[in-house]
């Protein structure tokens, strides 16, 4: 943890070492959705933003949004994602990303016609992936804010 970290453990990382297998296997997971995912950097990002939102979950937010900057986000839409309707401001497979993150996140059942937009749009490995993320980052916040986990020094959230 502390190497992907620079050396720096944040405190998130200081929680989770209160048990190392779960932080083992936390890791696993979140680094294969990070760093071998075939799903685009901009549609992960997007994903872990939204539902950092939906969930207000600061840290989460805090700590995606230098990501999301690099996989080519730009300020106008990382700041669209406080939106109800974020849709303006975003392509065809990013709006289908916010759809069924929204969806996912606010009522667990992806209702059919999105469901089928999204098969049409992406590839079954893109979808697993992009389910496991959506999934996996509500895991994320729901652990930050039950454990009240505040943003990195220094920084805000939305």
């Amino acid at each position: 943890m502390a190497a992907r970290r620079g050396g720096e453990l944040s405190a998130l990382d200081k929680l989770l070492l209160h048990s190392p297998p779960v932080a083992d296997g936390w890791n696993e997971l979140l680094g294969a959705l990070r760093h071998r995912s075939s799903l685009g950097a901009d549609l992960r990002e997007l994903a872990i933003l939204r539902v950092a939102v939906l969930n207000n979950a600061a840290f989460e937010w805090v700590a995606h949004k230098a990501a999301a900057r690099r996989a080519g986000i730009t300020e106008e839409q990382i700041d669209a994602l406080y939106e109800q309707d974020p849709s303006a401001h975003f392509d065809a497979r990013q709006n289908l990303v916010l759809e069924l993150t929204d969806a996912s996140t606010w009522g667990i059942e992806v209702p059919e016609l999105l469901f089928e937009q999204v098969r049409a749009t992406f590839s079954e490995r893109e979808i697993v992936e992009l389910m496991v993320t959506i999934g996996g980052y509500a895991m994320v916040s729901r652990f930050l804010v039950a454990l009240q986990v505040p943003p990195p020094e220094g920084e805000v959230a939305g």
